[in-house]
Formats: structure tokens, sequence, C-alpha cells
């Protein structure tokens, strides 16, 4: 059984590992549709400079050719789930550019 410290690190570690999962999930959606994360991530939050979970989420990124696919709906929601609706906005945009083509 875990005391009261040992669960609040839990869920600390717990939210952190499922922000990186969703850092990782938008940066390999961009890859795959030849976006730049950074420049995203700057045009929906451009108050803040240099996102270094999102720079590791990109080197740690496969080819597009090697990735499974990504809908940007999903990619939406998971963004959303972090209070991240500036960056799903901007998805949403992308995508509509990528469908009109």
């Amino acid at each position: 059984m875990m005391d009261r410290h040992e669960l609040e690190q839990f869920i600390v570690q717990r939210y952190q590992d499922d922000e990186q999962s969703m850092i990782a999930i938008f940066a390999q959606w961009c890859i795959n549709h030849s976006l730049d994360p950074l420049e995203l991530y700057a045009r929906a939050y451009p108050q803040q400079a240099g996102n270094a979970a999102l720079k590791l989420a990109i080197e740690q990124a496969v080819s597009s050719e090697m990735s499974e696919p990504i809908s940007a709906e999903i990619v939406q929601a998971v963004l959303s789930m972090f209070d991240n609706e500036e960056l799903a906005y901007v998805v949403y945009e992308e995508a509509g550019k990528i469908k009109a083509k």
C-alpha cells in the first residue's frame, strides 16, 4: 500500500509520462505530414521559446515511412485532454490544408 507521498509521486509521474506521449504524438503527426513541429508550436504559443520536451520528441520520432498513420482528430483530442487548445486549433488548420491538397 502506498503512503500519501508515494501516491502523489506516482500521480505526478503518470501525468508527466502521459504528457510526453501527447508531445510525441503531435511531433510524429507533424513529421508524417512534412510539417515542422517547432513552427506549429511557436504559432500556437509565440510567447514560449524552446520547448525541450518537444525537441526530444522530434529527435525520437521515426520517418513518416516507418510510422503508423495518426489522424488529426486523434492529435486534436490528445492535445485537448492536456488543455492545449491553441495547438489543437493549429493542427485543425493544418489538417484542413492537407485535406484541400
